[in-house]
């Protein structure tokens, strides 16, 4: 294989196993042989600097072996592409809420196209003959298309980090067939789970007219692609050795301390409307509700990062979360006691192997979910002799995995509540025979498993 050459809307530094997500599930391969790792700087420059749209300055840096490109973004590109169309109709439709997505697209469609031949442009001068591509996440579904129409030959894969919805609700973004044609340009198409996989067969055929070419390819629009699932995983000997560390060891004393009569249960996410988060708080009020046994003895420790605070849908979450936080306490506090510690920040990634240690619960219970690692970073974090107990959301990609979990609907706050009772309550032998199997699972397939995969396999296809 030749230089591997990753694309991402965001950029790290690969030696900084600390980042988490991308990072960290790219880290190993682009270090392997030496790579490129292209993207978005993460700056939106203002007119009066040269934020012209669409014409964005390169920055080249080294990082060890790894070369990493990025390109300025004009603020109004930043608005439109970013905000508008990536996270204002793809981010919402593809986690099945089109009563959140902004379908009046005119000038934010034509930002994203921009932004993608802008992305095209400045990264084809970069590449050599037998470079292999690997595009990453909705941002940039088009573009291999860009790529291609100047002239790029080289194989080019897509891997989705988020859900594919079902094709009736793909088919209501205006102009959805012009973004799934786009697909067709890649060689390889990886999804989360079999299940996002079963929505795009059904989509390329029922509205493409895609023809099945055998098992995981179809034919359309003159090209074939090979699509499959792989599922995502994490780095269980990286996350375990943080978990050896200071801050870690540091986080599980202290959490020990302080809650030693309780028991903890423990949410981390991103302040996000795909999250379940206020769904969450309602199933602990009816736990503390219906089993009063829980009051003055279970504590739900919710950690949500902000997340893009200046759209109104995280702005108005934030104040329903504030405000069903404040109602549980309020009915059921003691003045030693409070039900739920809500905090709205980000906690560092070195500190988390501690706390999921020190949590009886990890409720990872979202709406909607492409996988969800912390599901996995919390089976990987436990004390195999007295471990905690995973609840786990069946609309997360995860759940396809992770079968030992206890899988619940998170829109039904009752059931949820009883899922909780039931892992507050399940007998020690059986809690260490469910993350046996769980924590097998994630060893069996984990990122080093994701990455080896896929491009064994996006070397192996037949695209074309």
């Amino acid at each position: 294989m030749g230089r591997l050459v990753a694309v991402s809307n965001r950029v790290a530094d690969p030696r900084n196993h600390a980042a988490g997500g991308l990072a960290v599930a790219l880290a190993g391969a682009l270090s392997k042989t030496g790579g490129l790792w292209f993207g978005w700087s993460g700056r939106a420059v203002e007119p009066s600097h040269g934020g012209t749209p669409g014409e964005g300055e390169l920055h080249l840096s080294q990082a060890g072996n790894v070369t990493l490109a990025t390109v300025d973004l004009s603020r109004e590109d930043y608005e439109t592409y970013y905000l508008g169309y990536s996270n204002g109709v793809l981010w919402p439709v593809f986690h099945y809420r089109l009563d959140l997505a902004n379908f009046d697209v005119g000038s934010n469609l034509t930002a994203y196209r921009r932004v993608n031949q802008l992305f095209a442009r400045k990264l084809a001068p970069l590449l050599k003959p037998d470079d292999v591509i690997w595009i990453h996440d909705y941002h940039l579904i088009p573009l291999a298309a860009d790529l291609r129409a100047i002239g790029c030959g080289q194989r080019i894969g897509f891997f989705l980090h988020i859900p594919l919805p079902p094709p009736l609700i793909l088919a209501a973004i205006p102009q959805h067939e012009w973004l799934m044609r786009a697909l067709f340009a890649y060689d390889l198409l990886g999804f989360q789970s079999q299940a996002d996989l079963d929505h795009f067969s059904r989509y390329v055929q029922g509205e493409a007219g895609a023809e099945p070419m055998g098992e995981y390819r179809f034919r359309a629009f003159h090209r074939t692609v090979r699509a499959q699932a792989f599922p995502i995983g994490i780095d269980v000997d990286e996350f375990a050795e943080l978990g050896r560390g200071e801050e870690a060891q540091e986080t599980y004393e202290m959490m020990l301390a302080q809650y030693a009569r309780r028991r903890l249960l423990l949410g981390i996410d991103r302040l996000d409307y795909s999250k379940g988060l206020p769904q969450r708080l309602k199933a602990f009020h009816t736990l503390l509700t219906e089993y009063p046994e829980n009051r003055s003895s279970a504590t739900l420790v919710q950690i949500a990062a902000p997340s893009r605070e200046s759209v109104d849908a995280y702005a108005d979450l934030r104040r329903e979360m504030e405000g069903i936080t404040g109602a549980i306490n309020g009915e059921f506090g003691e003045l030693d006691w409070m039900p739920v510690r809500y905090i709205h920040r980000s906690t560092s990634r070195r500190r988390l192997p501690g706390l999921c240690r020190a949590s009886s619960v990890a409720l990872v219970t979202p709406l909607r979910d492409g996988m969800n690692l912390v599901a996995k970073e919390y089976i990987a974090a436990q004390d195999p002799d007295d471990p905690g107990v995973l609840v786990l959301s069946r609309f997360a990609g995860a759940a396809e995995q992770l079968k030992e979990a206890l899988l619940v609907n998170p829109y039904d706050t009752r059931a949820t509540a009883q899922a909780i009772q039931q892992a507050l309550h399940m007998p020690l032998a059986e809690r260490r025979a469910r993350h046996q199997k769980l924590l097998e699972g994630i060893r069996h397939q984990d990122v080093h498993w994701w990455s080896s995969e896929y491009l064994r396999t996006l070397m192996e296809a037949e695209g074309g």
